[in-house]
């Protein structure tokens, strides 16, 4: 991935809080479950869903479990990684 399209999603992160949330807790944990990232950030599972939901959308996480409706696991992806390798520092 090239270093404008990286940037592009570096600014897309850090526009909406509930993103950043989440990749601090990708930072912290290899595997998550919106479940627990509320738990632990307090707050809602919807909202942790839907950061879910918009990673997945841009190739940024990868769901272990997506048979299942409930409960799911997901993984960063290489441009994931490139992310948060990104805002380590500066943003997380």
């Amino acid at each position: 991935m090239d270093e404008n399209s990286l940037d592009e999603l570096l600014r897309w992160v850090v526009s909406v809080d509930r993103r950043l949330i989440l990749m601090g807790s990708m930072k912290k944990h290899n595997i998550v479950k919106a479940s627990d990232i509320a738990h632990e950030t307090q707050r809602s599972t919807q909202n942790i869903s839907r950061a879910l939901k918009e990673f997945e959308n841009k190739g940024l996480i990868e769901c272990l479990t997506p048979e299942k409706t409930t409960w799911k696991k997901y993984i960063l992806t290489n441009t994931g990684k490139q992310v948060l390798k990104k805002l380590e520092g500066e943003f997380l």
